[in-house]
C-alpha cells in the first residue's frame, strides 16, 4: 500500500431533493435521469477538478492546490456547474413526453455544493485510488448542515473558511454559519444562494464583439482546456509572462469578485491604461474595454472566446476588437485598430507566447520526478 500526502480543494456536489423525489417515483425512469444529470456535474468538473467517485446521488471531486494558482477558478467552477445542471434540467422536462412521476417531477431536483481546502491522502490499495482524511471526513459531514434552515435556499454553494481565503475571494451577499461537529469541532462556513446567483447570470446584459463586427480578429489554439487558458487571461502574474513589459494589478473588485465592473491597471512602459470587464461568462468569453488614459476619449473594446477544439482537450482563443473614437470615421477608427493591436501592441505575438509558455507549463507538470521538461518549441 502506497500513500501520498497532498494539499488542495475538495469539492462535493449533491442533488437535492433526490431522496424525496424518490418516493413514489418509478425506479427505472428515476435511474436513468440521475445518471444523466451526475454525468452532467461530471463532464463540467473535469477541466478543473478530478473526479474521486461517485455517491449515490452526490459527486466528489478534489484538485491539488498546485493546480489551481488561481483560486477563482474553482468559485466560477462551481457557478458555471450549476448553470449547466439547471440548463440541464430543463432540457430533460421539456423533451420527455413520458407523464411517469419520476418525469413530472424533474424539477424539484437542485443542486448544492460544499468546498474546502486541507490536507488528504491519495490511498492505493489493490490499483484502485481512495483519497482520506481528516478534510475528506469534513467535506461530508458539511452535507449535514443549518443553511436551507436559516435562509430556506434549496440550491447553494457553501465555503469553509480556509477555502475562501486560499481562493483569495471573499462574495458579497454569502450567509456566515457555524457548523459544529463532533471530533471536528466548529467550522465557519460562508454560502452563497446559487438561485439568486443564477437568475444574475441569466439576466446580465451581454456585450460581445462578434467576428463579423469587428476591426480586427486574431486566432490562436491553445493545447489546453478551457479553464486553464481562462486562468493565463485573467491572473494579472500570468499575464506579465505572455503580455512582456506589463505591469498588471486589480483596482476594483465590485461584489468582491471578477465579473462586471472590474477595473485592471495595465502599466506599459510608459503608458497606461485601465481595463474594464464589460460582460463575464466564464469560461465561454469576456468583454473589456480598454481606457488609454483619463484624457482619451478612444475605447478599445475586446472580446476573448474560448472555444473547446472537438475531439481534443485544446482550446481556440478568438480575439475579436474594434475601437470606439468619437467624431472619427468608421474606415479611419479600423485602421487605427489594426495598428494598435499589431505595431503597437504586438497582439499576434503575444498570443503565440501565450500559447508557447502554456504548453511548457503543461509541460512541466507532466514531467516524471527528477527529469526536466522539455521547453515547446
Amino acid at each position: 500500500m502506497e500513500t501520498k500526502m497532498q494539499r488542495g480543494y475538495l469539492v462535493l456536489a449533491d442533488i437535492s431533493g433526490f431522496t424525496s423525489y424518490l418516493a413514489g417515483v418509478e425506479l427505472d425512469h428515476a435511474h436513468e435521469i440521475l445518471s444523466d444529470l451526475l454525468e452532467t456535474i461530471v463532464n463540467s468538473f473535469k477541466p478543473v477538478l478530478v473526479l474521486s467517485k461517485l455517491e449515490g446521488d452526490a459527486v466528489f471531486a478534489y484538485a491539488p492546490e498546485n493546480k489551481v494558482p488561481r483560486g477563482e477558478t474553482i468559485l466560477e467552477i462551481l457557478e458555471t456547474t450549476y448553470v449547466t445542471f439547471r440548463s440541464r434540467v430543463e432540457a430533460i422536462r421539456r423533451r420527455t413526453t413520458c407523464e411517469c412521476n419520476a418525469c413530472r417531477s424533474i424539477p424539484r431536483l437542485d443542486l448544492k455544493f460544499m468546498a474546502h481546502h486541507g490536507d488528504y491522502v491519495m490511498q492505493s490499495v489493490a490499483g484502485g485510488t481512495e483519497v482520506i482524511g481528516s478534510d475528506v471526513n469534513l467535506i461530508h459531514r458539511l452535507l449535514k448542515n443549518q443553511v436551507s434552515e436559516a435562509t430556506g435556499w434549496r440550491a447553494y454553494a457553501l465555503f469553509t473558511e480556509s477555502c475562501l481565503t486560499h481562493m483569495a475571494v471573499w462574495p458579497d451577499c454569502v450567509q456566515e454559519l457555524t457548523e459544529s461537529y463532533e471530533h471536528l469541532g466548529d467550522v465557519k462556513t460562508y454560502s452563497l444562494d446559487l438561485h439568486k446567483r443564477y437568475k444574475e447570470l441569466v439576466e446580465a446584459q451581454r456585450v460581445i464583439i462578434t467576428p463579423e463586427e469587428a476591426d480586427i480578429v486574431l486566432t490562436q489554439d491553445i493545447s489546453a482546456s478551457q479553464p486553464v487558458v481562462w486562468a493565463w487571461l485573467n491572473d494579472p502574474q500570468k499575464r506579465e509572462l505572455w503580455i512582456e513589459h506589463s505591469t498588471w494589478t486589480v483596482t476594483a473588485r465590485p461584489g468582491g469578485r471578477t465579473g462586471a465592473g472590474t477595473r485592471n491597471h495595465c502599466a506599459h512602459g510608459k503608458n497606461q491604461s485601465v481595463e474594464e470587464i464589460m460582460d463575464w461568462r466564464p469560461f465561454d468569453y469576456y468583454t473589456s474595454q480598454d481606457i488609454l488614459g483619463p484624457n482619451n476619449p478612444m475605447r478599445m473594446i475586446s472580446t476573448y472566446r474560448l472555444i473547446p477544439l472537438a475531439g481534443t482537450e485544446g482550446t481556440r482563443l478568438q480575439l475579436s476588437a474594434v475601437m470606439k473614437i468619437p467624431r472619427l470615421p468608421r474606415w479611419l477608427t479600423r485602421l487605427i485598430c489594426r495598428l494598435m493591436m499589431t505595431k503597437v501592441a504586438h497582439m499576434s505575438d503575444n498570443l503565440a507566447l501565450l500559447a508557447r509558455l502554456v504548453a511548457e507549463d503543461a509541460a512541466q507538470e507532466h514531467a516524471p520526478m527528477g527529469m526536466p521538461a522539455l521547453a515547446a518549441a
